[in-house]
């Protein structure tokens, strides 16, 4: 990802979540190469960004902190494949564990999670705004 992308970006989060990062927020991370890690999954076709993933790498682990594809894409395992990337990026790079949150409500992202191993570690209360939710922690063991 880069500033470039911003526009595409912040589309696509606009219409994946009630509450969607700001563009400073998508900015802070694409300056912050010591740990975080955006990156964008475009459509051969036409070059159209039509997903993105952004995650840090912090000592030996990987925290997914946002994922998101444009809903004309959504159920191709466009979101699946990036997670799936960046999973064995981190294997191949000795990481040891991967954790993100997800919405209780947000079913068709749990059930990808629970597909890819990911398992129940936790809940994060009060974690979302508009509308209010707990988060449920998920990790996933490389070793």
């Amino acid at each position: 990802m880069q500033t470039r992308d911003l526009p595409e970006v912040l589309a696509i989060e606009k219409v994946s979540f009630p509450n969607p990062w700001l563009e400073v927020t998508f900015r802070a991370e694409i300056q912050n190469d010591d740990i975080s890690f955006p990156l964008v999954a475009v459509d051969r076709r036409d070059q159209k960004i039509i997903g993105y993933i952004i995650y840090w790498r912090i000592l030996r682990e990987i925290q997914i902190n946002n994922i998101a594809v444009h809903p004309d894409f959504r159920r191709l395992r466009i979101g699946e494949g990036m997670l799936c990337d960046v999973i064995e990026a981190a294997r191949k790079e000795g990481m040891t564990f991967v954790s993100l949150e997800v919405r209780p409500s947000n079913l068709g992202a749990r059930k990808l999670y629970e597909k890819l191993g990911f398992k129940f570690l936790g809940i994060r209360k009060n974690y979302y705004a508009q509308p209010a939710e707990d988060a449920l922690i998920l990790g996933l063991d490389l070793e």
